[in-house]
């Protein structure tokens, strides 16, 4: 079936990590659920794309041949596509404690490799045929911060991630469907900030070491490694990450211009931002602190500098403690894009999205984007009134209209 893909140069989507679902039955069944309510509201004239996220379990009972051809043909018949992946949850991402563990496993161990292996020969089966369209799975910035500090953690993320390109390539030779891993760099993680990232990429993976190592890995001459590790290897960036590391697009986008590091996927989504953090400030913030998911804390100082906290009750506990009062701070806790002042005291992250959506309408940054609020079930109520179906909708019809503008 031929598709009426969206017009312009890039796809959007959301991230369906916002619906409850471990097991394919689970998630099939939201998918059902969801995205033809979604589609008919954001997208009633024209294919609408899917941001696909598979748990390990879910992403095996896809290789049944049964199971893979009632999704393609659900999709099909809602008239929707697959064109980007979320790799980064292997396990549970809803209804209990995540925190720390959605980065397990992570790049130093095997079954993260033969996770995303798996997901890239779904995705490539998912992909549609069609001029220019390429996929993306997106997955974790190499490991969790301790974890990635250990001894050799780096030169083993490395080969991993090295392993998982030659793989790419040799899909991309077999079935013709080219597919870019995007790292992801997160707060507390080993690729924190874009520099990090990009100081990595460069030591590690864009090398003339790591050329000459995936061509043994591949087949490949040095000189052609080189194009296709870049092909394959990317970065996902997620505007709510960098804003909590108080980055902003300009300077983020050009160092990974000056690197040659491609943006596989640009996630759109905002952080909270306290301008001024005191008691009050405190006590609403608690709200905040939902015990399931990691809300990582920046703090900006008179100076400039930057404290880092690894979840929002560190942070709060040592302002209790007698931390310097006023400080601005930045909190990990993705709220719908289209809120500029989610309760009143607070404000968010938006005007770096918007600044990003600008370079992204001006300078075409990623040709995947997808939004990605998937807190949704843990925000305050205020911030949900409008139903999930409705507000997932909304923030895609909120970006398309910026995109236009």
């Amino acid at each position: 079936m031929r598709l009426t893909l969206p017009s312009g140069p890039a796809h959007l989507t959301y991230c369906t990590n916002v619906h409850r679902g471990e097991g394919w039955a689970e998630t099939f069944g939201a998918l059902r659920r969801h995205l033809p309510a979604v589609k008919r509201n954001a997208s009633p004239g024209a294919a609408m794309g899917v941001g696909l996220r598979l748990s390990a379990v879910a992403a095996e009972t896809l290789r049944e041949p049964a199971e893979f051809d009632a999704l393609r043909g659900f999709l099909e018949d809602e008239d929707l596509y697959v064109f980007t992946l979320n790799g980064f949850p292997y396990g549970p991402f809803h209804g209990e404690r995540v925190k720390e563990r959605v980065y397990a496993p992570d790049w130093r161990e095997p079954e993260r490799l033969a996770y995303t292996d798996q997901l890239a020969e779904l995705l490539a089966a998912l992909l549609p045929v069609e001029p220019g369209l390429s996929g993306s799975v997106s997955t974790v910035p190499g490991a969790f911060h301790a974890a990635g500090s250990s001894p050799g953690a780096r030169e083993a993320i490395a080969e991993a991630l090295l392993r998982h390109a030659a793989r790419l390539a040799a899909l991309e030779d077999r079935t013709g469907r080219r597919i870019a891993l995007a790292l992801e760099p997160e707060p507390m993680c080993l690729l924190e900030t874009t520099a990090e990232a990009v100081e990595f990429f460069e030591r590690h993976l864009f090398s003339s070491a790591a050329a000459v190592r995936f061509a043994a890995l591949s087949g490949r001459s040095p000189a052609e490694a080189e194009t296709l590790l870049r092909r394959h290897l990317g970065l996902c960036l997620d505007v709510c990450h960098a804003a909590v590391e108080f980055e902003t697009p300009g300077d983020s986008l050009a160092l990974l211009r000056r690197a040659g590091i491609a943006v596989a996927k640009l996630q759109l989504s905002s952080a909270l931002a306290v301008p001024r953090m005191d008691a009050a400030a405190a006590d609403l913030l608690r709200r905040f602190d939902d015990g399931v998911y990691l809300h990582q804390v920046v703090e900006r100082g008179s100076g400039g500098g930057l404290v880092r906290f690894l979840d929002l009750p560190d942070a709060l506990a040592a302002r209790a403690e007698g931390a310097e009062g006023g400080l601005e701070w930045r909190v990990h806790c993705h709220v719908p894009v289209f809120h500029d002042a989610p309760l009143g005291r607070f404000a968010t992250t938006q005007p770096m999205l918007l600044d990003m959506l600008e370079r992204q309408r001006e300078d075409g940054v990623s040709a995947h984007l997808e939004v990605e609020t998937y807190t949704w079930d843990v925000l305050p109520p205020e911030l949900r009134a409008d139903g999930l179906d409705a507000a997932i909708s909304r923030e895609l019809l909120w970006v398309r209209d910026r995109l236009a503008a």
